[in-house]
C-alpha cells in the first residue's frame, strides 16, 4: 500500500473490546478511519455505527468485506469465526487485523497463514501487550540483566467465578469449547504466553493437566502446565477461574542468578524488582486505549512506514501452545 493511503476499516463484530481497548484507535490514529461495521443484530449494528460515527453498517459480513471503501478488515468476534472472516478477506485481498486468540485451535491458525502467504496479504493479530509501555519496560529488565541469567519463569493465576457463570441457561461464550476454543484458560492465558514467548523466544514443548472443579460448566475451569523453551529455560504455570476471592492472583515470575522479577499481566500493579541492592517497585502507566500502540504500528506497515513482527505467524504458536496444553493433540 502507498504511503500515503488512509486505511479504511471495516469492523467485523461490535462487541464490547471494541467499545474501549480498540475500537476508538482507528479514528484516532492520523490516515487511518472507520468507514463500515458488520454485527448480526440490525438494531444493536444500527446503533453502534450511529454511536460512533460510522457511515455504513451491514448484517452480512460478505457484504462488508466486498464494500470497495473498506481496505482493511478489523474481525472482533468469537474465536471460532476468527479463520472463515479472515480468509474471507484475505482472499478479497484486504489486510486483516483479527482479535486474540487467533483462533479456536492452531490447526486453523495454519489455514489462515497458508492463505495469508498464497495471497501475499498480510494478517495481524491483537496480542497489543507486546507494544504496551508496561511490558515494555518488563521486557527492557530482562534484556538489561537486570536479574542476571534467567533460570526459571512462573505463572500463576486465579479468579472467582463470576456472576454470569452461575447461569447454566444462558453461559457466556468464553466458556463453550466450540466458540472460544475452551474456557477461559483459551481466552486469557494467551496473552501471558505470547508475552513470554516475545521475551523468550519460541515454547517448543508443553504439558498439562485439566480439570473442572467448580462444575458451573463444562470446559475446564483448573489448569497446571509446564514447558520448555527453545534454548532449554523450563517454566510452569497454573491458572484457577473458580478460587476463593481470596486467592485471587495475576502474576508472572522471572527467576534469574542475581534477583527476581514479577509483574502482572491484566492488572498491571507495580512492576517488582528483586535483587541484593533491594526490593524496587516500578510504576508505567498504559494509555487509554490499550491497543491503539498496535494499531498505529499496524497503520504504519500497511502504509510502507514501518514493520509490524505482530503477525498470524508470530501468533500461532500461542496456539500450538494453549493446545498442547488442554491436550488437544
Amino acid at each position: 500500500m502507498a504511503d500515503n493511503l488512509t486505511i479504511k476499516w471495516g469492523f467485523i463484530g461490535c462487541g464490547e473490546v471494541t467499545e474501549k481497548k480498540s475500537g476508538p484507535a482507528f479514528s484516532q490514529i492520523e490516515g487511518s478511519c472507520v468507514v463500515a461495521v458488520m454485527g448480526r443484530k440490525v438494531d444493536k449494528t444500527r446503533a453502534y455505527a450511529e454511536r460512533h460515527h460510522i457511515p455504513r453498517w451491514y448484517t452480512d459480513p460478505q457484504l462488508l468485506v466486498d464494500d470497495p471503501e473498506v481496505n482493511a478488515i478489523y474481525i472482533a468476534t468469537p474465536p471460532s469465526t476468527h479463520a472463515t472472516f479472515a480468509i474471507m478477506a484475505m482472499k478479497a485481498g484486504k489486510p486483516v487485523y483479527v482479535e486474540k486468540p487467533m483462533a479456536s485451535n492452531y490447526e486453523d491458525c495454519c489455514r489462515i497463514n497458508r492463505i495469508s502467504e498464497q495471497t501475499g496479504v498480510p494478517c495481524f493479530v491483537a496480542y497489543y501487550r507486546r507494544y504496551l509501555p508496561y511490558f515494555q519496560k518488563v521486557k527492557e529488565l530482562v534484556a538489561s540483566g537486570a536479574v542476571g541469567n534467567v533460570i526459571n519463569v512462573q505463572i500463576r493465576f486465579a479468579v472467582p467465578p463470576r456472576d454470569l457463570d452461575y447461569n447454566s441457561s444462558n453461559l457466556p461464550w468464553r466458556v463453550q469449547p466450540d466458540i472460544a476454543g475452551g474456557g477461559y484458560f483459551y481466552d486469557l492465558a494467551p496473552h501471558q504466553i505470547d508475552l513470554l514467548q516475545e521475551m523468550f523466544g519460541p515454547i517448543t514443548q508443553a504439558e498439562g493437566f485439566t480439570a473442572n472443579r467448580g462444575g458451573l460448566y463444562e470446559s475446564e475451569d483448573t489448569v497446571s502446565a509446564c514447558f520448555r523453551f527453545a534454548d532449554g529455560l523450563p517454566g510452569s504455570g497454573s491458572w484457577c477461574f473458580v478460587s476463593h476471592d481470596s486467592a485471587r492472583e495475576d502474576r508472572i515470575e522471572i527467576i534469574g542468578d542475581k534477583g527476581h522479577l514479577a509483574f502482572s499481566v491484566f492488572t498491571y500493579q507495580p512492576i517488582v524488582l528483586q535483587t541484593q541492592e533491594g526490593r524496587q517497585e516500578i510504576v508505567i502507566e498504559n494509555p487509554p486505549c490499550v491497543q491503539r500502540p498496535l494499531i498505529q504500528l499496524i497503520v504504519e506497515h500497511l502504509q510502507g512506514k514501518a514493520i509490524c513482527t505482530c503477525d498470524c505467524v508470530s501468533a500461532t504458536g500461542v496456539n500450538w501452545v494453549v493446545d498442547r496444553i488442554l491436550g488437544k493433540f
